[in-house]
């Protein structure tokens, strides 16, 4: 049996969770960063600017079975986030060429749903048309989805857990989030992430259908005081009184349906942020 590969672009800490799994599974690992940082050296790593139009020009003669998108702002302005999203989608799809992978997988984020007001939504829900941040990974997100290759995009939430542990210093400090207005958030402890993307990647494998978008979500979206007064109470610490820009930054809200993620068979490792956040403490005690 040939041996099977993957080429995983923006390879971070995700990246490295699921091309490791696979290493393992005797795949042949390709992973593309601007600067490799010497780690999981069971990788063909290959420093390229995915931004740049003429750093892929290798990856055709790769000939990945799969492709793994991991895509980030070049900077936290506007154009650094068509830049690292828009504009990385269209010279990765362009650097395959000819080349029709089995697979690809573009990893997004739920940001991009229009959603303001605390509404309960799915993989359909409107997008947003105001935030030019999330309009630009709406357009990598077009691109994979219209370019006629098997392709699913997995929006996931709050990303939390491993060496993140902003939330937790946060909070750790006394500081916690208004319980009026209430904030809905979502979130997805990082092991998720990771063992989602490589389900989906088996799913694939196996020739089983994949749905084109799927929210890479937990069981439990809630208001962001109640995780925030939950882990106050985990670490022990005295709650300080809550300022009215507890929330600066956080203009929109929402609750994030999974029912496509368990009807394609994940069993979620932390369903809920009690379950994750318990983890985090306990590890990085």
């Amino acid at each position: 049996m040939a041996q099977k590969s993957i080429l995983i672009t923006g390879c971070g800490d995700l990246g490295r969770r699921v091309g490791s799994t696979l290493a393992a599974r005797d795949w042949q690992v390709h992973a593309v960063r601007r600067n490799p940082d010497g780690l999981s050296p069971e990788f063909n790593w290959h420093a390229a600017d995915h931004c740049n139009p003429d750093a892929l020009v290798f990856v055709e003669a790769l000939k990945p079975d799969f492709v793994l998108a991991t895509f980030n702002p070049t900077s936290r302005d506007i154009a650094g986030y068509w830049q690292g999203f828009s504009t990385a989608a269209s010279n990765l799809l362009r650097s395959l060429n000819n080349h029709r992978p089995h697979q690809l997988l573009m990893v997004s984020s739920t940001r991009v749903y229009a959603e303001a007001k605390g509404g309960w939504i799915d993989e359909t829900a409107p997008l947003s048309e105001t935030d030019k941040r999330a309009t630009a990974i709406i357009d990598a997100e077009r691109q994979f989805l219209d370019s006629k290759l098997p392709a699913t995009i997995v929006r996931f939430a709050g990303i939390y857990g491993g060496s993140s542990a902003r939330l937790v210093s946060k909070v750790a400090r006394g500081e916690v989030a208004t319980s009026e207005p209430v904030r809905y958030t979502n979130r997805i402890h990082r092991e998720d992430c990771a063992e989602f993307l490589l389900h989906l990647i088996e799913m694939a494998e196996n020739h089983q259908h994949l749905a084109p978008i799927y929210n890479g979500v937990d069981d439990s979206p809630c208001p962001a005081h109640e995780v925030e007064q939950w882990l106050a109470k985990a670490l022990a610490v005295t709650v300080k009184s809550p300022s009215e820009d507890s929330t600066t930054g956080q203009v929109s809200h929402k609750r994030c349906r999974n029912d496509l993620l368990h009807a394609c068979g994940y069993q979620l490792r932390h369903p809920d942020y009690r379950s994750g956040y318990s983890e985090v403490l306990a590890t990085s005690q």
